[in-house]
């Protein structure tokens, strides 16, 4: 409900910016030079000026983009316009409607734009956590929310994995949402052979709430079965609500995703079951793509949780709003926190989903050194 709520908001909110960019653009000199004193004119040229770039990039990208546009551009504009009628009235300097129009316009474009750059600029990001236990040195590489399709497709995937592979991680985890309602057969299995060739010792992967369609189940030509098959058959382990012993000296359990049980009615295991019947001795790795059980997943005395869903709270100020009104139930937006002796790390993803900026956060790929004292 709480989600319904955001996006009407942002559909009310983008119309309205529309209203009052237009409104803006129609005040300019050059405007009311061309529409000769006409209201009608101005009123037309102006929607025709505001609403000609949104249309191209609702269809080369979603609506939800072009909202993003429409309101960054209005807050900005908005600000300059503002920042004019003060410097005016306190006869600070003279600002024209057009030099604070093009000061809106410009910041909007260097903001989204970093923000552009931030979504489809993968980095590395760096963790070491530390334990008692006799596990070694394990260098683990985390990615999740590939999304694939948003902002990379399959042959982009590689390339990033070979940009992993360069950090000589011993375990590469996915934490779900590796594919999303908009992902093409074709792609994923492209994809999904590309993890066949990272030089690592292991490999696992654990659904997301977009991995299976379940939201639009005739979205897509695959099935979450078949995304499975694809990547078993290229060496990925896929753990759904099970778990894995490897090297004798550590496990990976993965869950099956929380919407199985929040939004589709169904189940899936408590994690005190899960880990009941494990050689506690022995480090344990959660992978759980919401970050919403920490409490249960600290007494259940895992050693380390991997999430992603979160997209680090993808921009300002939805950030804050999912802080402030903890929409999602997420116990932790982004980053690493300890409770008791369990670490968590939540990624902000690999990619993006239905959003092309990430102005909050950044698009990213964990590593994760887990070392004894």
């Amino acid at each position: 409900m709480m989600w319904l709520i955001l996006f009407g908001s942002l559909f009310l909110l983008g119309g309205a910016s529309l209203l009052f960019l237009i409104y803006s653009v129609g005040r300019l000199p050059f405007i009311e030079m061309l529409a000769n004193g006409s209201k009608l004119m101005t009123w037309l040229i102006s929607a025709l000026i505001i609403i000609a770039p949104t249309a191209l990039i609702w269809m080369s990208y979603t609506v939800t983009n072009a909202i993003i546009v429409l309101l960054h551009l209005t807050v900005f504009w908005g600000l300059a316009e503002i920042l004019r009628i003060l410097a005016m009235k306190f006869d600070i300097v003279t600002v024209s409607r057009s030099m604070s129009a093009a000061a809106g316009i410009l910041i909007t474009v260097l903001y989204l734009g970093l923000g552009w750059y931030q979504a489809h600029h993968v980095a590395q990001t760096d963790y070491t956590v530390m334990t008692d236990k006799k596990v070694g040195n394990l260098r683990i590489a985390l990615i999740g929310d590939s999304h694939l399709g948003s902002t990379f497709d399959a042959d982009g995937f590689a390339k990033h994995l070979k940009t992993i592979e360069k950090a000589k991680p011993d375990l590469l985890v996915i934490a779900g949402d590796f594919v999303d309602e908009r992902t093409t057969k074709a792609e994923m299995i492209k994809a999904t052979q590309a993890l066949q060739d990272v030089n690592t010792q292991y490999g696992d992967y654990v659904f997301g709430n977009h991995d299976k369609a379940l939201y639009r189940p005739d979205s897509r030509d695959f099935t979450g079965n078949d995304l499975v098959a694809e990547l078993e058959k290229n060496g990925v382990i896929v753990l759904q609500d099970e778990s894995i012993l490897l090297d004798d000296r550590f496990y990976i359990v993965g869950r099956q995703d929380a919407s199985e049980e929040f939004d589709f009615g169904r189940s899936r295991a408590a994690i005190a079951d899960l880990m009941a019947p494990l050689d506690h001795s022995k480090y344990i790795i959660v992978l759980d793509h919401q970050p919403r059980d920490y409490a249960a997943e600290a007494k259940a005395g895992a050693d380390l949780v991997l999430s992603g869903h979160t997209h680090g709270g993808q921009m300002i100020p939805l950030k804050q709003l999912i802080n402030w009104f903890s929409i999602g139930q997420n116990d932790r937006i982004y980053g690493l926190e300890q409770r008791d002796n369990t670490n968590f790390v939540v990624t902000s993803g690999i990619s993006d989903w239905a959003i092309q900026f990430k102005t909050g956060t950044k698009s990213e790929f964990v590593i994760v050194d887990v070392k004894e004292p």
